[in-house]
């Protein structure tokens, strides 16, 4: 059998809370993910969306089960710096400019800035002619795309996006969507979203994963019947309408469906 790219094999995840007392965010998460495939993770606020996705970056450990990549620990993928991390908050460091900010994995691990690479990638993600641009320069859109680019610079093997676009503007964040399903197209790395838009999952993802509210487990796992590429008029299809309906009314909280 091939070895899943990311596996939570019965993942638990508790955390002590003063007075002793245990939380428990995540129970009895049970999920495959394979090679090249990009998987959205939906959920109400404070499901453990963000808490699976520390647990994949080996950012935390689960109380219980096991969290694998490619059959091996996340810590090893993780030292490697095979792995690749955008947040809401796209963490470009403010004094250094576009080109530098989307280096700067190569220097954090030890390794020659390779130019071409870096070039390549402020291309790929639509940036040329914004090279020396500080962040404070840029829009919150051209932000995230230099995040990204940053995100992809050491070729990882994994890619984990946390609400990439949850601060922009609605009609910004439609065109992000565009660009970065470009932009995974062209890389194809194995990619796990967080998103709270039932909309961006079901545009972008291969499969969506449907969470329910704390302690979060999954109650869905919806595979996306919309052919690649995806043009936005895709979400004008009924289909894809019908879709929305049916993800939004399972996140609802029990008892409050009609």
């Amino acid at each position: 059998m091939t070895v899943p790219a990311i596996r939570l094999d019965h993942v638990g995840k508790s955390f002590a809370l003063d007075g002793g007392k245990q939380f428990t965010a995540l129970s009895d998460i049970d999920l495959s993910i394979g090679k090249g495939e990009f998987v959205a993770l939906l959920g109400p606020s404070g499901c453990g969306k963000s808490t699976i996705l520390r647990l994949v970056a080996a950012l935390e450990a689960p109380s219980t089960g096991k969290v694998s990549i490619e059959g091996a620990d996340p810590q090893a993928l993780s030292r490697s710096h095979r792995l690749g991390v955008a947040f809401q908050d796209h963490a470009l460091l403010p004094w250094l400019d576009v080109r530098a900010n989307v280096a700067l994995p190569f220097q954090v691990a030890g390794k020659k800035v390779d130019s071409a690479r870096v070039a390549e990638l402020i291309r790929l993600v639509g940036l040329s002619g914004f090279e020396k641009a500080r962040p404070r320069q840029l829009s919150g859109g051209m932000r995230q795309r230099a995040s990204i680019a940053r995100a992809l610079a050491l070729q990882p093997e994994v890619l984990l996006l946390d609400e990439p676009f949850g601060a922009l503007d609605a009609v910004t964040r439609r065109q992000m969507n565009v660009e970065l399903q470009r932009i995974w197209s062209a890389q194809r790395i194995t990619t796990l979203l967080v998103t709270h838009s039932v909309d961006e999952a079901l545009f972008l993802a291969d499969r969506v994963i449907v969470m329910s509210g704390r302690p979060g487990r999954i109650i869905r796992d919806i595979t996306v019947p919309f052919e690649r590429p995806r043009k936005p008029s895709v979400m004008r299809d009924p289909a894809f309408h019908q879709l929305v309906d049916e993800l939004t009314l399972a996140l609802e909280p029990e008892g409050e469906a009609e």
